[in-house]
């Protein structure tokens, strides 16, 4: 670990910047062992921890009038409740005491109810039985109709993304009860297995089955508050159950479409033709191609309605030839480009995979997960923020009172993902300084400098001991000494002309870059984990509410300049392999990450503990 943190026993260290510089570096003629600084991790998921609610003794609460003591045998004894003169009682004198339930009822039988729940579910329950909570789903040695709302409610959680199973409630069969003592235990053994079950699914549809930040360290966010205390008070109060327990589930346009789509897969018996092509099939403009009728079909299928309508003359007189020439090459360069592909009408293994050939079932995971991951963000995203869809390789600009748009990205390739997280931007600094990361230092440029400690100094890089720019072949890379490297502003910069700032631990801004080409994959989980941007003049115009005019005669400069955005905005750095585009149809993206897989995993452990 002292290596890792640039530190040895310092007996045996060597100097880490050394008194006399070569003019030459030596040829390094010894080997040594390269530290590497680990990148996050993914955990194996742990669920929340269910206990035993434990209601041990139950009072009403009383408003009485002033309590007087009573004489009793010549010494003075505090009643629990005063009688009232109805005459002379006094509101200023009204206090709230609380008696013990009477013998016969039926509330009683709640101290032996056994019934498991997270903690924060259990302590409400325990807080609002203990203190004389009404009861919410039997009256009368019956069980009530909103019982029987509830317990619908939660039979279809599956129409929310939440899974039922987790919410299993039965009623009791109270024609086995062998006197009224069993019958009202039954009962309240319900009353209470169902307000726990109604609570976890509110608490579920709020904030999400699972904590994010347990997945993996590439989580960073808060999770959403619920108000147990309010709730169960909400559901004993409530006249519709149904609307009060489905309104906990997000409320936002992309939820629902979300859930429209969901409905609608699963609700249809409809059998998708697989559409299959010869391995290593390859089309090329100009030539006869025996299976194009394939890719017309796929290309049908797979596209919105919008882009149907774009080439309806074409879908329509198309009969099946073969000549790959013409307007079919640009109905594939238009999918193409649709789908962020590169675009030259070469129908390829890129090509062909974007043609979707996922079943219902793939489709059907991806909403669900979506749906979860849309409860870890805020209901309103504002109106005016950044959003950013990882598997998508896309960021979205939105604002109400003016334009919105979107435009390609470069994101973190597997061993440097992404994080997931929200944020406010603040500043667009032009001609930006790149600071080195120092896990990049460590696992990319330590091996080299070993090699030849003038390195960073041949690459135009400035290094920096103690606040003191030193030359790089002036240090002992042997140490993995702790420095600060940096590039100076220019063309070949790694962050371009600008950067877009949103301070995080992470070290995760929007970028310009010199490597263009990178737009013209397929795939383009490419960077360390910085999100570089197509067009970032016109997303640096948009955050700071200038004309990219000014964007450009600020880089013109070439000053490192940093200036505040006028007023600071969130941005969603975030992770949808089901998204719905500007017409509300959902597309579906590549998990790029492994991601659903983690997720599905932690939907597996919360089941497991709350079904076990």
């Amino acid at each position: 670990m002292d290596i890792l943190r640039g530190r040895q026993k310092e007996a045996d260290r060597g100097a880490a910047v050394q008194q006399q510089q070569p003019t030459q570096a030596p040829k390094q003629t010894r080997s040594y062992s390269v530290p590497k600084v680990a990148p996050p991790k993914y955990y194996t998921y742990r669920a929340d921890p269910m206990r035993l609610v434990s209601i041990s003794e139950i009072k009403d609460p009383v408003v009485t009038g002033a309590i007087e003591p009573v004489e009793s045998a010549g010494e003075a004894e505090n009643a629990e409740v005063a009688s009232l003169d109805t005459g002379t009682a006094s509101d200023a004198l009204a206090q709230e005491t609380s008696v013990a339930i009477a013998h016969d009822d039926p509330r009683q039988y709640l101290t032996d109810a056994k019934v498991r729940a997270n903690d924060d579910i259990a302590s409400a329950l325990e807080q609002y039985y203990s203190n004389g909570g009404a009861l919410i789903w039997v009256s009368d040695g019956e069980i009530t109709p909103a019982a029987k709302n509830a317990l619908k409610v939660l039979s279809n959680a599956a129409e929310y993304g939440l899974d039922p199973a987790d919410y299993q409630v039965e009623e009791p069969d109270l024609t086995m009860a062998e006197d009224d003592a069993a019958r009202e235990k039954a009962l309240m053994q319900f009353e209470l297995v169902l307000s726990a079950e109604a609570l976890s699914y509110m608490q579920d549809a709020k904030r999400g089955r699972v904590d994010p930040n347990r997945i993996s360290e590439f989580h960073d966010l808060q999770r959403t508050p619920v108000d147990l205390s309010a709730a169960i008070e909400g559901l004993e109060a409530s006249d519709d159950v149904t609307a009060f327990m489905e309104d906990y589930n997000p409320k936002s346009e992309r939820f629902a479409e979300l859930k429209t789509a969901l409905a609608k897969i699963r609700n249809s018996d409809e059998y998708v033709e697989p559409i299959v092509f010869s391995p290593g099939t390859y089309m090329h403009p100009g030539e006869d191609e025996a299976e194009l009728p394939k890719v017309v079909k796929a290309i049908w299928r797979k596209s919105p309605s919008e882009f149907r309508y774009d080439h309806s003359d074409f879908f329509a007189n198309y009969n099946g030839e073969t000549s790959y020439t013409g307007d079919a090459v640009e109905l594939v360069k238009d999918f193409q480009r649709s789908q962020g592909l590169y675009v030259d009408g070469v129908i390829g293994p890129k090509t062909i995979s974007a043609f979707d050939v996922e079943t219902n079932a793939d489709k059907l995971e991806k909403l669900v997960t979506s749906m979860e991951r849309l409860r870890w963000l805020p209901d309103d995203f504002g109106p005016r923020y950044v959003f950013i869809n990882q598997p998508a390789y896309r960021a979205y600009y939105h604002d109400d009172n003016g334009e919105s748009f979107d435009m390609g990205v470069v994101v973190g390739n597997p061993t440097n993902q992404t994080y997931f997280f929200r944020d406010e931007i603040e500043t667009v600094e032009f001609n930006p300084y790149w600071g080195v990361p120092r896990s990049i230092i460590i696992n990319e440029y330590l091996p080299k400098l070993r090699a030849n400690p003038s390195y960073l100094d041949q690459r135009g890089f400035e290094v920096s001991y103690n606040g003191r720019q030193v030359s790089s072949a002036s240090v002992n890379w042997a140490s993995a000494p702790m420095v600060d490297v940096r590039q100076k502003p220019g063309p070949s910069n790694a962050l371009g002309q600008l950067k877009i700032l949103f301070p995080n631990d992470h070290a995760i801004y929007m970028h310009d870059t010199p490597q263009k080409k990178y737009f013209e994959r397929d795939e383009r989980a490419l960077s360390h984990g910085c999100i570089r941007l197509s067009d970032p003049k016109k997303m640096a115009a948009a955050v700071l509410g200038v004309p990219e005019a000014d964007i450009d005669a600020e880089i013109a400069t070439g000053v490192n300049t940093p200036v505040e955005v006028p007023q600071q905005f969130p941005v969603y750095v975030s992770y949808f392999t089901a998204w719905p585009d500007a017409n509300g149809e959902i597309q579906y993206y590549d998990d790029v990450y492994d991601r659903d897989m983690y997720l599905e995993r932690a939907f597996d452990a919360e089941s497991d503990a709350r079904q076990s």
